[in-house]
């Protein structure tokens, strides 16, 4: 009995950990950015619907998100507090990729359908592509490298 109680709380414990170290995102509004992260979002954003900000804590870091529709499409971008921009998130049209980043999303989506694929820029360069996808009812994400192959890890 004494065992199940410790694997019990060490379960309670590793759970509690692992939701405190994912990030937690918040709206916010356009008011509570600070003043070098509102001038990027001013220049980001033209030509663009704004649809909205949050506030990221990610491992410590605080980042903020300016979420916008540009020419019918969305694009986040991601700046930390200093008005960088650290990651921006572009909705790409399907037809419109490489055909090795379609055929290794399909791939890794399986029988699953390609809904939504969006391409991952970090500090100025291509990363990934991710790909929203339903698979018997269900909703999740895929993503691979620049080049279509799989990545060791996650972007």
């Amino acid at each position: 009995m004494k065992i199940l109680r410790v694997v019990g709380l060490v379960a309670v414990m590793m759970l509690l950990i692992s939701l405190m170290a994912t990030a937690q995102e918040k709206k916010i509004k356009r008011s509570d950015l600070p003043p070098a992260v509102e001038k990027t979002v001013a220049t980001e954003s033209k030509g663009a619907t704004i649809r909205g900000f949050a506030q990221e804590t990610e491992n410590g870091q605080i980042n903020y998100e300016a979420q916008l529709m540009v020419n019918g499409h969305s694009k986040d971008v991601a700046m930390d507090a200093t008005g960088a921009i650290v990651e921006v998130e572009e909705q790409v049209a399907i037809d419109s990729l490489p055909v090795a980043v379609k055929d290794g999303l399909q791939l890794k989506a399986g029988k699953g359908k390609l809904l939504k694929v969006e391409s991952i820029v970090k500090h100025d360069r291509l990363v990934a592509y991710e790909a929203q996808i339903i698979k018997d009812g269900k909703r999740s994400e895929v993503q691979v490298g620049p080049d279509g192959k799989p990545l060791d890890h996650e972007e």
